[in-house]
């Protein structure tokens, strides 16, 4: 019997990527877990933006990042409950929070780097062994970068739908 999810093939794209998603980042916090490392996978795009750019004020993370200025800053409350990272004021404005590692996270960041860089081996070992795996990647770029220019909730409403049709 064919997946259930491949069977339904677009309707599903979101719940798949989910799916996806939620194991591959499952499968990450094994590792951490099975090397005694106290990190979850979903700090990851926060705490390796940090690694590289510091210090960072919130509004500069959610545009890296395209998420909103709420979930940034949840993602930032939780990483310093966790003591990984510290914030300070901005000197000129007052209002911005420049946010840097503290030295827990940079110690941390020693220990998550090899890991990081097994981890994008063994990705690319995995993708490379399919020709099909291999433009993933891009297709998925693609994608994204065609829903950044029209919304597809938009596409989706405004579809070439009969005059008296309504979606």
């Amino acid at each position: 019997m064919k997946d259930f999810y491949q069977s339904l093939g677009y309707l599903i794209l979101g719940s798949r990527l989910r799916r996806l998603s939620e194991y591959y980042l499952s499968e990450i916090n094994q590792v951490y877990a099975k090397k005694g490392i106290k990190f979850d996978a979903s700090w990851f795009p926060v705490f390796y933006l940090l690694s590289q750019h510091q210090p960072i004020n919130i509004l500069e993370l959610s545009e890296t990042m395209q998420i909103s200025h709420s979930a940034a800053s949840q993602l930032i409350t939780v990483l310093k409950k966790n003591e990984l990272v510290k914030a300070h004021k901005n000197k000129d404005d007052g209002r911005k929070q420049e946010i840097t590692l503290t030295a827990i996270g940079a110690e941390l960041l020693v220990t998550l780097t090899p890991i990081w860089e097994r981890i994008s081996n063994t990705m690319s070992q995995l993708i490379d062994t399919n020709p099909e795996s291999k433009a993933f990647l891009n297709a998925l770029t693609s994608v994204e970068q065609q829903i950044q220019s029209k919304s597809l909730s938009e596409r989706i409403l405004i579809d070439k739908a009969k005059p008296n049709e309504q979606v």
